[in-house]
Parts: C-alpha cells; structure tokens; sequence
C-alpha cells in the first residue's frame, strides 16, 4: 500500500481534507505520469490544489503559498483537519519555514540575468560574494540565478540575505505542524518502481503525452522535464528508442528517489520515520497531541 491510500485513510478517520504539495499534481492532464488520485479516490476524501493550472502554465512558490494559505484558511473555518501530502521537498517547506522573501526584482534586471549562460551567472555571483556561498546549491543554474538576482537588486552579500531570510516567519508559523516520513526499503522502492512504470505505459502515458504536448506542456520547462513526460518527449522525437522508453523511465526515476531520500533525511527538521511495510493502522502515521 502506498501514501495514497494511507493518506485517505488517515483523513477519512480523522474528518480531515488532503492539501497536495506535489509539484507535478497541479497541472490538469498530467494523470498517468504523476500517479495522480483516481476520481474514485479523490471521492473519498475531498483534495486540493489538483488539476490547478493548464500544463503550459508555470505554478511557483508564492503562488503555491497564497493558494494553500487560502485552503488552510477555510479548512480552519470549517473545522476540519489538513493533511497535507507529496513528495516535493520544495512545496513542503512552505509549512516549515520561509520560502517566499519580499526582495523586489525588475524585469530588466531578471531579464539581464536570463541572459547569462549558467558558468557566467556563477562567475558574477562569485565576484559579488568574496566571503562565499555557503548554503546555496551553485550545481542548480535556478537557485544561482534568483541569488544572483537578489544580490544585484540590493547590492548585499548572499549570506546577509540567506541570514535575514532565515529570521522570518514561515507562511504556515501560526499553525501546529505535525511531520511523518513514510519510509521504504531500497529492493522494495526497486520492485515498486519497475511496476509504476509499466503501469503507466499500459495505461497510454504515451498518448497522454502526446496530448499534452499539443496542449503547449513544453512552455513550462518544469512540467515538461519531468520523469516520466520527458522520456516520452525525446521518444517521440526519435532521440530515444520505443525500446528503451520503460528502462529509461525506471533509470531516471531511481535517480530521482536516491535523490529525494537523501533530501529528507538532510534537509527536513527532526520529524517521525515510519517504515511502510510495517505500517497496519493509519493512526500510527501521527502521534497524537
């Protein structure tokens, strides 16, 4: 049984409504790739912020953040519980902390760093920063453009802002936030991983993709990027053999996992671990207050 399923239980017994902080959930027809809830699932328990924005549309941080501060907001009126559940490490932070700073950036500027190849933007952000970069992930051309961005539009250090991003309130900070990671072994995360994979190419991802490309999916590099709809991509370019699309998926996708398990070990505050398999009654997902 997968988070899916455990989530619906856990909301279904504690009259609660499940906010996504997946990243790739928000966009309508991204279905098979994503491993989206069925409507049958999304009947049980009532979702939110899925199927928020057509698969050309780029969803961002302070955008996510306004959306789900509104369902909170309501969820809270109506006195029923969140859940929030996904995957993206980035999204999730929003309830942990500050994600969103309040620096403003001209178009001219923003403009002036997109024309940089990614070495010149670290060149130059590195010339602004003798002191040093610690905290930022320079092999991420994203976060090394919006950095640079920052110093420029204020002329301060990177570590200043990083230090006096890190002193403010996080969006969510009024709320109690209760943190559990299902957690799986390697060879089980192998095995799950192959089935997906075929899953979704029985279920016509091909065909999904090639809908959403004519729905303009790759005017939005972060959708179109994704594992899963990029291998299909460069499949119906030629550039990848039909052979060789479900071996790609799967490659990828483990890649992806290693990369996230070690992100949550790392990156989240101390937060409660529960092995899946061993995992029998939905209570055990959270301690109770």
């Amino acid at each position: 049984m997968g988070k899916t399923e455990w989530a619906l239980r856990w909301a279904e017994a504690h009259g609660a409504e499940i906010l996504s902080c997946d990243s790739l959930l928000f966009y309508r027809g991204m279905d098979l790739g994503t491993a989206k809830p069925t409507p049958a699932e999304r009947a049980r328990v009532p979702h939110h912020l899925i199927d928020v924005c057509e698969p050309g549309e780029a969803m961002d941080i302070g955008r996510y953040v306004d959306a789900a501060r509104a369902v909170v907001d309501d969820l809270a009126r109506r006195g029923r519980a969140v859940l929030v559940c996904g995957g993206s490490g980035f999204y999730l932070r929003a309830f942990l902390g500050p994600v969103v700073d309040a620096i403003e950036v001209s178009p001219g500027l923003r403009a002036e760093v997109a024309a940089l190849t990614p070495a010149a933007a670290r060149a130059r952000l590195r010339e602004l920063n003798p002191g040093g970069l610690e905290g930022l992930d320079e092999a991420n051309p994203r976060r090394v453009t919006r950095a640079l961005e920052r110093c420029l539009a204020t002329g301060r250090p990177w570590a200043e802002l990083r230090a006096e991003f890190a002193r403010q309130p996080g969006p969510f900070a009024d709320h109690v936030v209760r943190l559990t990671r299902l957690e799986r072994e390697p060879g089980e995360l192998q095995e799950r991983i192959g089935r997906r994979v075929e899953a979704m190419l029985a279920a016509g991802l091909v065909e999904e993709v090639r809908g959403l490309r004519a729905r303009g999916l790759e005017a939005n590099p972060s959708a179109a990027r994704a594992i899963g709809y990029r291998e299909v991509l460069e499949c119906l370019d030629g550039r990848l053999p039909p052979g060789e699309l479900a071996a790609a998926i799967a490659r990828d996708t483990r890649a992806l996992v290693k990369k996230q398990r070690t992100w949550f070990r790392t990156q989240l505050p101390p937060h409660r671990v529960v092995a899946a398999a061993a995992l029998r009654d939905p209570a055990e997902l959270f301690p109770p207050i």
